[in-house]
């Protein structure tokens, strides 16, 4: 029986991917990420705002340069559309849990 509790209690661990981090980056949407250019809609806040509504399968993400982060939260990272922010949360395979978004000056 405490085998079972210890097996349990490491995959509940393992699911939700350790301690929350602090991520910075900037808002953007997983179809236009760093280049808004070929949408032709500017400036760069809009063209995330319109991506994001216009299609069910794009996106806001956290892009820090280098990697895309989905986000878990998608209604509060819309006023943030195209700032640079830092994102507390836990980070998994499907991406960032979000718990909080805050502007970065």
């Amino acid at each position: 029986m405490t085998k079972s509790i210890l097996l349990l209690i490491a995959a509940a661990t393992l699911f939700a991917g350790g301690p929350a981090r602090s991520f910075t980056g900037v808002i953007t949407d997983s179809m236009c990420v760093a280049n808004h250019k070929m949408m032709h809609i500017s400036p760069d806040p809009k063209c995330i705002g319109e991506c994001v509504k216009a299609s069910r399968t794009v996106k806001f993400v956290l892009y820090d340069g280098k990697n895309v982060y989905p986000l878990s939260d998608q209604q509060t990272p819309a006023p943030f559309a195209g700032q640079k922010v830092k994102v507390t949360g836990v980070l998994s395979g499907a991406g960032i849990q979000v718990t909080k978004i805050e502007e970065v000056k």
